[in-house]
């Protein structure tokens, strides 16, 4: 199992908006994909050094074909939205982990 873990910090000005967004039109969009059999949303609980609230996005995918072709033919389009939508209010980063046991 691959987990492509993005890591997002949200202004708390658009925190709601943003959750709401992910969860109503991000996710539906990159489980569309049809590259991913799970996912799941955390809150980060540590503190920060950027002020904001920090959630790990992580979506499961059965191998690394399959998360290539998300990145491929789909992360280009969905993450441009992302960024039109809350530009300058958000920073993320992605980790790509296999799971081993």
């Amino acid at each position: 199992m691959i987990l492509y873990n993005l890591t997002v910090n949200v202004d708390l000005d658009i925190e709601v908006e943003w959750f709401d967004w992910i969860r109503e039109s991000h996710i539906p969009r990159v489980m569309g994909t049809g590259q991913f059999v799970d996912f799941k949303i955390y809150r980060v609980l540590v503190d920060t050094e950027n002020e904001g609230t920090t959630y790990a996005l992580q979506f499961f995918a059965k191998s690394l074909v399959e998360l290539n072709c998300y990145f491929e033919l789909y992360a280009p389009k969905l993450t441009k939205m992302q960024l039109e939508k809350f530009k300058h209010k958000h920073v993320a980063f992605g980790s790509i982990l296999e799971s081993v046991i």
